[in-house]
């Protein structure tokens, strides 16, 4: 564990384990090379989250990249995940142009260069990847908050992120299988660790859901300060308050309107009612 700049940065065991891997087959510039790679790609992150007022807690290097692990402020836009999560891959854009600048300039030359300019492709192309925590996947689960409910972003950004953690596994496994190719270690490593992690985060739902309910107050401010327009939501009265609760989009606000079975509106109701009688135990509306 590492402190710079008031950010715990840690190291995951697969991090090191495949860093080790790399000392071991006496590649230790390739070594050094990759971890500075990875970690201008998460400055990346850091800086645009910073510039968006937002406060990065800790940063964890992973195989495969890094995770900054960000303060839940509830002021996060859609636009503004989005524009975090491709930092990073810029950031790998950024280091390939300026080694073409100094190969240009005669400065470098030879093998390494290829290496250097090569990981960086590999690292801004793997993260694209929809599969979350890459910044593919949060770029994906972005997207799907704009065009879906927060619960239903929930379950199929995760949906889409299992899809490809399995694709990655068999793209790593069935060379061996159908023996035209031999297993490739790190990618088998990295897909199992996302698979996993995507599995635990699918049966944590319900915990990330309610937390999002929790933090609707911040939420409210933003569009009172903004003054932005309301969502409506009709139900009728005698529909479930979780059935409600998850008609609700990251980056609105709403007002619910109670209908009774003759289509007459019974009720206008704020959405912090709703969710202040959930959270108190009553299921009915």
């Amino acid at each position: 564990m590492i402190k710079w700049r008031g950010i715990t940065v840690t190291f995951h065991p697969f991090f090191v384990i495949i860093m080790l891997t790399s000392v071991l087959t006496g590649h230790f510039l390739e070594l050094l090379a990759l971890f500075a790679i990875v970690f201008v790609h998460e400055l990346g992150h850091v800086a645009a989250a910073r510039w968006f007022g937002i406060t990065v807690l800790s940063v964890q290097m992973l195989p495969f990249g890094g995770v900054a692990v960000m303060e839940d402020t509830g002021y996060v836009t859609a636009g503004r995940e989005m524009a975090i999560a491709l930092a990073g891959p810029f950031q790998n854009l950024v280091l390939i142009g300026a080694s073409w600048l100094l190969h240009a300039a005669g400065f470098w030359d030879g093998p390494f260069l290829a290496y250097f300019i090569q990981s960086n492709m590999i690292i801004a192309l793997f993260n694209l990847l929809p599969i979350l925590p890459l910044d593919g996947g949060k770029i994906c689960q972005s997207i799907c908050s704009i065009l879906l409910p927060y619960h239903s972003t929930l379950v199929w950004s995760l949906r889409i992120s299992l899809v490809f953690s399995t694709l990655l596994l068999a793209y790593a496994v069935v060379p061996v299988l159908l023996n035209f190719g031999g297993l490739q270690f790190n990618l088998l490593l990295v897909g199992s660790f996302l698979l996993y992690s995507n599995l635990m985060d699918y049966r944590n739902i319900p915990y990330r859901f309610l937390r999002f309910l929790m933090n609707r107050d911040k939420s409210f401010m933003r569009h009172l300060v903004g003054g932005s327009l309301a969502q409506p939501i009709v139900a009728e009265k005698s529909k479930p308050l979780d059935h409600i609760l998850r008609l609700f989009k990251r980056e609105k606000y709403h007002f619910i309107y109670v209908m009774n079975h003759q289509g007459n509106v019974v009720a206008v109701v704020p959405e912090q009612r709703v969710i202040s009688s959930y959270l108190r135990g009553n299921p009915g509306a």
